[in-house]
């Protein structure tokens, strides 16, 4: 052992003067020999390519690389060149960043629409890996700022639906949000069907990709753009039936679509439905389209509309009068009386009321309503039966023009004004005219009494519109004895109308010479009544007479009363009488005609012997 350890310390001794020299000793070791000499690698296999995505486990920096369209590699470079900023910004970012912070930066970059860097660096995001290694993964609000990107940077629908698709490879089921995105790319591409599948599609989702106020409001907004009102029909219904609410601008669409195509019934079961709910009861057009829609509907008797329409009216008046400064909004007086005399045709009390209180709200109380108001007014009353209501109105309206100095022809002339009123009057026969009879009896003994010819005057003409000569001539007595009022000129001529429609033309002639001789004026109607009492009684030459004493008096017969005068005069064969006629009438510039096919039928043969 002992001359071992000697013949090991020489060894190393002639290690250490060998440093000077260039010869090279190997030390003696007891491991098994290791060849120090390098070994050239072999060369690695190239990976044939493969359409499959890199395999999740791996842990790969390229997991969930987008394989259909990857990212071009920057170019090489020299070594002096400087390095493009946005990669190495992204570079970095994208190994640094958690989702939450990434997000803030979305939301920073998409003020300043930074579209581009978003799409680049969520890309970039998706291929790195976390601070433990593993793949990042993005949520949903990450994967919407991506859509939105590429949304805006005109990506078609199309694009999005793919990237809706890629949400799966992340484990990342798409909101309400992701899918408007694509629903905002196909109303800008005008993919109308594409859209109705998608909101289908949606509403069989689970609760977090249920269609939303943005969702109903795109997709019905298309549909009312192409015209097809049913199926926007069908989805307002769901939206209201889901408690969303209608945004301004889709109720306004749709209510031009449904104008332009003439659905105003549509249009009001729209409406009605949109008062029903309390998020959308508070719609309502604008102050233009609100006139305008009155002006439609009023033309086609649709009064529920015309309702609608002044009840819209009405919230921009009072809206209007609570700003801060006021806005003072009136609404056009020919309108309302178009509003009322469409209540009267259509018999809707509601649209009555409704015009009336737009109107009075337009007048502020600085100007009284004009006759044609009261007028339309007591026509939609009577035509309502309301006669009691009619009658109050007919007392305001002579309060207000009773002593104008415009003719009582124009304003309360039961012929023509208010004659509404008389067919109202005498519609069930002698029952409704002794009720109104008796009820204007016991106002004029009131607190207040309420005394009023033409009121009387409207049951005159009634009686004789029922062929009651007796009532008639009783009221027009009544006038004088049981109210204490002088007969005007309409009273006379509603009694000479109940005489020369039983025929009693003397009797009709004694009235016109009666109120001539109290010094009444006779008017033009005065003359063609008694005109028309001598034609029934086939007195040609009288009814000739009477209209020289018209056209002295200063007035001229109207081109009805010269054709019922030449009818007679051809019945009767008076020819001479014929030629006056016409005379007459080409000197008023009257063209009346011939009566070939009016005296065809009145020459037909009834008899039974060609039968």
């Amino acid at each position: 052992m002992a001359s071992q350890m000697a013949i090991l310390n020489r060894t190393r001794s002639l290690l250490t003067k060998s440093k000077s020299t260039n010869i090279t000793i190997k030390a003696i070791s007891t491991f098994p020999f290791l060849n120090q000499e390098p070994e050239l690698a072999e060369p690695t296999p190239t990976p044939t390519p493969s359409s499959l995505p890199p395999n999740p486990a791996s842990g790969s920096p390229l997991y969930n690389e987008n394989w259909r369209n990857p990212l071009p590699k920057p170019p090489s470079s020299s070594s002096n060149a400087v390095a493009p900023f946005g990669l190495v910004t992204r570079a970095s970012l994208s190994e640094t960043y958690d989702s939450h912070a990434l997000l803030n930066m979305f939301g920073d970059w998409m003020a300043s629409q930074q579209w581009h860097d978003v799409k680049d660096l969520f890309e970039a995001w998706v291929r790195s890996l976390d601070k433990n290694g593993k793949p990042n993964k993005p949520d949903v609000n990450l994967f919407n700022h991506y859509l939105r990107a590429n949304l805006m940077m005109g990506a078609s629908a199309a694009d999005l639906l793919d990237l809706l698709a890629q949400m799966e490879h992340f484990v990342v089921s798409p909101n309400t949000a992701s899918f408007n995105l694509v629903l905002k790319a196909m109303h800008q591409a005008g993919e109308t069907l594409a859209a109705e599948k998608l909101l289908e599609r949606m509403l069989q989702s689970g609760n977090e990709a249920l269609p939303d106020d943005e969702s109903y409001d795109l997709v019905i907004g298309m549909l009312f753009s192409t015209d097809q009102i049913d199926a926007a029909f069908k989805y307002i219904d769901l939206t209201l039936k889901h408690g969303n609410v209608l945004s301004m601008n889709l109720f306004m669409n749709c209510v031009r679509s449904c104008v332009k195509q003439g659905r105003l019934d549509t249009l009001v079961a729209i409406i009605e439905k949109c008062r029903t709910t309390d998020q959308n009861k508070a719609l309502c057009p604008s102050w233009n389209l609100c006139i305008f829609i009155a002006e439609v509907a009023i033309r086609e008797d649709n009064s529920k509309l015309a309702y609608y329409s002044l009840e819209f009216m009405a919230r921009w008046i009072v809206k209007g009068e609570h700003a801060r400064p006021p806005v003072l909004l009136s609404v056009d007086e020919g309108l309302v009386v178009a509003a009322l005399l469409t209540a009267g045709r259509t018999y809707n009390s509601e649209l009555l009321g409704a015009a009336w209180a737009v109107l009075d709200r337009s007048l502020r109380k600085k100007k009284l309503p004009n006759p044609e108001s009261y007028l339309g007014k007591i026509y939609a009353l009577a035509s309502l039966g309301n006669l009691q209501k009619a009658f109050g109105t007919l007392h305001e309206y002579e309060s207000a023009y009773g002593d104008s100095n415009q003719e009582a022809d124009d304003l309360f002339c039961p012929f023509t004004s208010l004659h509404p009123l008389v067919v109202a009057c005498s519609k069930k026969g002698f029952e409704t005219l002794d009720t109104v009879y008796f009820q204007l009896e016991n106002l004029s003994r009131a607190e207040r009494p309420y005394k009023s010819v033409a009121a009387l005057n409207c049951i005159i003409l009634g009686c004789a519109n029922i062929w009651d000569l007796d009532r008639a001539y009783q009221t027009f007595e009544s006038i004088g004895s049981a109210f204490g009022l002088t007969p005007d000129i309409h009273s006379y001529n509603g009694l000479m109308y109940a005489f020369g429609k039983l025929k009693k033309t003397h009797e009709a002639s004694k009235v016109f010479e009666h109120l001539v001789s109290l010094g009444v004026k006779p008017n033009a109607k005065s003359y063609t009544l008694l005109v028309d009492a001598h034609l029934i009684n086939r007195d040609v030459k009288s009814a000739l007479a009477v209209i020289d004493d018209m056209t002295a008096a200063g007035f001229e017969p109207s081109k009805v009363t010269l054709k019922k005068v030449r009818r007679r005069c051809i019945r009767e064969s008076d020819y001479e009488s014929d030629q006056r006629v016409e005379s007459l009438a080409r000197s008023l510039n009257f063209r009346l005609g011939s009566e070939v096919r009016r005296n065809m039928l009145f020459n037909l043969d009834y008899s039974m012997d060609m039968a």
